[in-house]
C-alpha cells in the first residue's frame, strides 16, 4: 500500500450516496438552473440535497466565495475577496420567492477585510429576506465575527429564527483546523446568541482524531451557552491538499452520540455520517 493510499482511505459504503431525486426537488433543481441561482447545496455537492429540497430548503452563501482565512477542513477559496455586492440580499431573497421555499438558510465566507466584518451586508440579507419571504423560516450560520459582541447582536437584532455557529471539532483540534477562529471565543458567541433569546446552535465534524470523551465534554461545553441543537457529521477532505481523514466514524457511534446528546438536554441532535450544518434545519426553528 502506498503512502497516498494510506493517507486517504478507502470511502466506506455507509458514506456512499444516493441519488437525489422526487417531485419537489426536480421543481427546485429546474427553477436553480434556469435562474442562475447559487445555493451550497449544489454547488457544495452536499449529500443530502434531496432530502432537503424535496422538504422545501435550501442554503445560500453570501459576501462572495472568497474567504480572508484558510482553515485547513474547508473547502472554501481563500484569499483577497472582491467588494460586497450591495444587491446581493436581494438576489437572495427573490431566490427563495422563486423557489418557494419554506425554511431557509444563509451562511457566509469570513470576512475579517471588512471594518464591521459583513454584519452589515447579513442585516441586510435578512431584512430582505424577511420582507419578501414572509412565511418562510431563515437559519442564519455566522461567523464569530471575531467575538465582537456588538456585531453578533446586530444579527440576533435582526430576528432570525436560529442563528447557528461551528464549533468545527473539539477543543484540542481546534488550532489545527481552523486558521483564525478560537474554540472559547466560539462558545462566548454562541452564548450571546442563547442569551437573546434565540435558539443557538452548533455543529462539529468527526474524523480528525478526537477521542469519544473530548465529544462529550463539547456537548457539555455547548450546553453550557445555552446551544439547544447540535449537529455532528463526519469530515471529508475537500482535496488531497486538506487535512485527511484520520477515521471514518461508524454509523452506530454517530446515534451512541446522539442518544447522548438528547440525554444531557439537547432539543435536537442531528447525528450520522452525512449529517451537514444544515441538515433538517426546518425542525430546529421551535428548539
Amino acid at each position: 500500500m502506498t503512502e497516498s493510499t494510506q493517507a486517504r482511505p478507502r470511502l466506506p459504503r455507509w458514506m456512499k450516496m444516493n441519488m437525489p431525486k422526487g417531485e419537489s426537488y426536480s421543481k427546485v433543481k429546474n427553477l436553480v438552473g434556469k435562474h442562475g441561482l447559487h445555493t451550497i447545496c449544489s454547488s457544495g455537492n452536499c449529500p443530502n440535497i434531496g432530502e432537503c429540497w424535496n422538504r422545501g430548503t435550501a442554503t445560500f452563501m453570501i459576501l462572495g466565495e472568497i474567504c480572508t482565512r484558510n482553515c485547513k477542513f474547508c473547502g472554501v477559496k481563500s484569499g483577497k475577496p472582491l467588494p460586497v455586492d450591495p444587491h446581493e440580499g436581494e438576489r437572495v431573497a427573490e431566490s427563495i420567492r422563486l423557489m418557494q421555499l419554506k425554511h431557509a438558510v444563509v451562511t457566509s465566507v469570513d470576512r475579517d477585510d471588512l471594518p464591521d466584518l459583513g454584519a452589515s451586508a447579513w442585516v441586510r440579507t435578512i431584512n430582505q429576506i424577511k420582507t419578501r419571504n414572509p412565511h418562510t423560516k431563515l437559519e442564519v450560520l455566522i461567523p464569530d465575527f471575531q467575538g465582537r459582541k456588538e456585531l453578533v447582536q446586530q444579527i440576533i437584532d435582526a430576528q432570525p429564527e436560529v442563528i447557528s455557529h461551528n464549533l468545527e471539532t473539539v477543543e484540542r483540534l481546534s488550532p489545527q483546523i481552523r486558521s483564525v477562529a478560537q474554540y472559547r471565543q466560539s462558545l462566548e458567541v454562541l452564548r450571546t446568541i442563547a442569551q437573546s433569546g434565540c435558539v443557538a446552535k452548533s455543529g462539529i465534524m468527526l474524523g480528525l482524531g478526537e477521542t469519544e470523551e473530548e465529544v462529550l465534554q463539547t456537548m457539555d461545553d455547548l450546553l453550557a451557552t445555552g446551544c439547544k441543537v447540535m449537529t455532528i457529521g463526519q469530515y471529508l477532505a475537500p482535496t488531497p491538499q486538506h487535512l485527511p481523514v484520520v477515521d471514518y466514524i461508524q454509523p452506530e457511534q454517530f446515534e451512541k452520540y446522539r442518544t447522548i446528546g438528547l440525554e444531557k438536554g439537547f432539543s435536537f441532535v442531528e447525528s450520522s455520517p452525512l449529517v451537514r450544518s444544515s441538515y433538517r434545519a426546518e425542525l430546529h426553528a421551535g428548539a
